[in-house]
């Protein structure tokens, strides 16, 4: 049995290179294989939906690229040429975020942070997002006035959602408003910030109820904030036919309850458990099952009523309040921006069966380690025989566990060596996680992909600047 297909959405500028098979061939012979590309054009597009978004809502806002996503330069640089904003998660990226353009104001520091970032982040005078009380105790002790340092503080402990490591608890907020207000000569309170591990619009809502109550409680100890921070967490679009996933879905539980034919490679159960006859639980793939682009789902959250401030939509209280909203989306800038292309180095048959194609890439190069690529790779074969088949996707490193595809995959067509294989939207967190120097395999060149006057123009990561022709 070939197992269904779970084909990948593409955006139509990506589809069009891909359809030029010469092309992909060409890039791949200039700059090596496996290779990254990255579609600055596709990451302009994502953020003219998000601030379509914001402006129907009519909300003051402020959008961070989140530049831990992605290490391109071409993102952070694209970013900085639009206007907007940047969230940097360490002293290296705060160093690239300068170096992409970003002035001081449109920088903020996310997540933990040790002193040796606090002082760089104090000494580029850019704004600290505080994720603990030793974090704001700390800048209160180092920074200097005349200004203060600008800071939000970011809260967890919101009921209905889960526990989570970062963020002040909002027991503890209290706290850090004293602390705020001894300091205010060095500390500047903008406002207050959230991360959620969840797109659902109900918690998220929840959050900034409580966080709107911080607010008052803060003009309360004679503060003056204006900013809500929402954070990231607006996800991708994967699969272009939601049927065709929901359809490997099945197929895949029933071949573990042996109902089925086996798509699965050894002991392998994606995250599921099985007990009873029955599978139970969620698979480590279910970010692929979503099917609302990131705008629509920022929409639904302005548009959301708010339970304390009269039913009244989020977007609405917001502008009411003379507040900004800011959000740090990584993810839904970069998706569909970014594809891997790897070739083939061969087709073998394995014991049990199963056909392995063989690619010069690691399975880290285009998936965490917690997950499974649950989109179909795009192989671009020259093979005139088109009969489709089902086969494993294999890695280059000498380790068992490197299988890139842990299920069976539908080919339209069986590669030869050196068939391109592409690996799409890849761009989210992906491409920067492998560990390929373990084998002393050299990282993956990443290049910038612009289409210009009707064709292709590619040119190495580093070496992109926005509107240069």
């Amino acid at each position: 049995m070939i197992p269904p297909a779970v084909p990948a959405a593409l955006h139509p500028l990506v589809a069009a290179f891909l359809a030029d098979r010469d092309g992909v061939r060409t890039a791949l012979r200039h700059y090596g294989s496996p290779l990254h590309l990255v579609f600055p054009q596709v990451f302009t597009d994502n953020l003219t939906a998000l601030g379509s978004a914001l402006d129907t809502a009519a909300v003051r806002h402020r959008i961070c690229y989140a530049h831990k996503v992605n290490r391109s330069a071409t993102f952070a640089r694209t970013a900085a040429h639009a206007g907007i904003a940047v969230d940097v998660a360490s002293a290296g990226e705060l160093r690239a975020a300068l170096s992409a353009g970003f002035r001081a104001d449109r920088i903020e520091v996310t997540g933990p942070k040790g002193t040796a970032l606090l002082r760089a982040a104090l000494a580029a005078a850019v704004t600290v997002n505080v994720d603990n009380l030793w974090e704001l105790a700390t800048m209160a002790e180092l920074a200097r006035p005349d200004p203060p340092a600008p800071v939000l503080l970011r809260v967890s402990g919101f009921a209905g959602s889960s526990p989570s490591r970062f963020g002040i608890d909002l027991a503890e907020v209290t706290t850090a408003l004293e602390l705020l207000v001894r300091h205010r000569d060095r500390l500047r309170l903008l406002g207050f910030a959230f991360h959620l591990d969840t797109a659902a619009t109900t918690e998220r809502i929840n959050a900034v109820g409580d966080c709107l109550e911080l607010i008052e409680r803060a003009y309360g100890h004679g503060l003056a904030p204006t900013v809500l921070d929402i954070g990231g967490g607006l996800r991708q679009v994967f699969a272009a036919d939601a049927t065709g996933y929901d359809a490997y879905d099945h197929a895949l539980r029933a071949g573990l309850l042996g109902r089925g034919p086996a798509m699965h490679w050894g002991n392998n159960t994606f995250g599921y458990h099985l007990a009873e006859g029955r599978v139970h639980g969620g698979p480590v793939f279910h970010k692929y099952a979503n099917t609302e682009p990131a705008a629509a789902t920022l929409a639904e959250l302005l548009a959301a009523p708010l339970s304390g401030h009269g039913g009244r939509a989020l977007g609405t209280v917001l502008t009411d309040n003379l507040l900004d909203l800011w959000l740090e989306p990584g993810k839904a800038l970069v998706d569909h921006a970014g594809i891997t292309v790897a070739q083939v180095e061969f087709v073998k048959q394995a014991g049990n069966g199963a056909t392995l194609v063989h690619l010069d890439l690691s399975r880290d190069t285009v998936t965490a380690a917690d997950q499974e690529v649950l989109i179909d790779p795009i192989v671009l074969a020259d093979n005139v025989d088109t009969r489709p088949a089902g086969v494993y996707f294999a890695g280059h490193l000498c380790l068992e566990r490197d299988l890139i595809t842990q299920r069976q995959v539908r080919v339209a067509q069986l590669p030869s060596p050196g068939d391109p294989v592409v690996f799409a939207n890849t761009a989210a967190y992906h491409m920067d996680l492998s560990a390929t120097q373990a084998g002393m395999h050299p990282v993956p060149a990443k290049v910038a992909v612009l289409h210009r006057d009707g064709q292709f123009v590619l040119c190495h990561d580093a070496d992109y600047r926005p509107g240069q022709r």
